[in-house]
């Protein structure tokens, strides 16, 4: 089971929870979770207004192993207006453009979309039950 909670924080809410969702999935090869704008396809939707954050932008994918994987998922523009981390422990992993990375099994984190022309956010926790 991989659990998602999200929080949009702006530099007005800075240290506030505001707007806190979540989401589950179980560890079944082929299931997906995703984070974006899209309230269509995204199981955790931001604000619609928040542009630095792709239609659908984090992709989270668990493997024919129960793995899951996380790809931020290339968009429109050739250069994003965000900036996409991923923290673990005390280990600090920027995510490349298009690029994915595999989350540690039973363990947890955080991913933070930061908006590159504004102090505001998008902080996704992540909770890896095996």
């Amino acid at each position: 089971m991989l659990e998602l909670t999200m929080a949009a924080v702006s530099a007005a809410e800075e240290g506030a929870t505001a707007g806190m969702l979540m989401a589950d999935s179980p560890s079944e090869p082929g299931a997906v979770l995703r984070v974006g704008r899209d309230k269509t396809v995204c199981r955790l939707a931001t604000p619609e207004d928040w542009l630095f954050v792709s239609r659908v932008h984090l992709e989270f994918l668990c493997g024919p192993d129960g793995t899951w994987h996380l790809t931020w998922l290339q968009g429109s523009q050739p250069d994003p207006s965000s900036e996409v981390r991923l923290t673990v422990g005390e280990y600090v992993q920027p995510l490349a453009y298009g690029g994915s990375v595999p989350l540690p099994r039973g363990g947890s984190g955080e991913v933070v979309v930061q908006d590159r022309t504004a102090p505001r956010s998008v902080n996704v926790g992540f909770y890896h039950e095996v």
